[in-house]
């Protein structure tokens, strides 16, 4: 039952127009980036490189499409959370919205495998959308632009890393990228079977985010014992497979934060939606 009311679920997520929309701005922003690139990429490139060409001389292929999609990943990855939020905000609170939510539980279905179906379509939608963006940025990018090693710029200085040493890299990088975005389906779900409209949980989730963020690169003290410990702080550790040597140590401390938090939030999903009251 749990299969069958998955499908239901990830059904419903495709026949709302919402759903496109990720899809849709993803296609376009990057497309935006790659035309760009291609017609004044030279000087964005030189702008960067502009500090090391006293010391440093760069030859070779550097606007390349390993390069783009790095570059894609850096800009877009602040941006897709909203595009998640979008849709699985409402996935609760939306039926709740529209009066079928004891339409719902009438099925032979428990309250908690309710849950786990919405949140299995939502991991299954945000999977689609990194995926996406995992091939426009790579492959297509990579097709426009070739291939060539990879230069980025790190607290540290530059690090190139060989062409052929970088597919890996970003097969991990988007990996921990989905895991981040993960945490947000689940964040806003958990927020949907607070609410009884579709608004809240899509804005609540952004707040979120913002806050965290804001207090992550807040340097005060007092917030020191507890940046480690926000999703936000782990959301861009997929630039760690881009160092050299990879800090493999802190990639997993990443990882296993966010799977915490998504944990958590599962669990406190159920935990409500069980104890709701559909009666009124």
């Amino acid at each position: 039952m749990l299969r069958k009311n998955t499908i239901n679920e990830f059904v419903k997520i495709l026949a709302k127009p919402r759903s496109y929309i990720g899809i849709a701005a993803l296609t376009l922003l990057v497309s935006i980036i790659l035309f760009a690139m291609k017609a004044d990429g030279k000087m964005y490139i030189s702008f960067v490189t502009a500090s090391f060409e006293q010391t440093l001389s760069f030859n070779g292929h550097i606007l390349n499409g390993n390069l783009i999609a790095f570059i894609v990943l850096q800009m877009l990855i602040v941006h897709i959370p909203l595009l998640v939020a979008l849709v699985t905000g409402d996935l609760l609170s939306g039926e709740a919205a529209m009066g079928t939510l004891r339409m719902l539980l009438t099925k032979p279905i428990t309250r908690t495998q309710v849950v786990l179906s919405k949140m299995i379509a939502a991991a299954t939608y945000t999977f689609i959308l990194v995926l996406w963006m995992g091939f426009l940025a790579v492959f297509v990018g990579r097709w426009v632009f070739g291939t060539g090693d990879l230069i980025v710029l790190n607290s540290d200085g530059l690090v190139i890393l060989p062409d052929a040493d970088i597919l890996w890299r970003y097969g991990l990088a988007f990996f921990v990228a989905y895991l981040a975005l993960l945490t947000i389906a689940t964040l806003s779900i958990c927020l949907s079977a607070f609410a009884d409209n579709s608004i809240g949980p899509i804005v609540s989730t952004m707040a979120i985010i913002i806050l965290f963020t804001i207090i992550g690169s807040l340097d005060v003290s007092v917030f020191d014992h507890i940046k480690p410990y926000l999703f936000t702080t782990h959301m861009a550790s997929w630039r760690s497979f881009f160092n050299d040597p990879v800090p493999w140590s802190a990639i997993w401390e990443s990882i296993w934060i966010l799977i915490v938090h998504n944990i958590l939030f599962i669990g406190l999903a159920i935990f409500q939606f069980n104890r709701k009251d559909i009666t009124s």
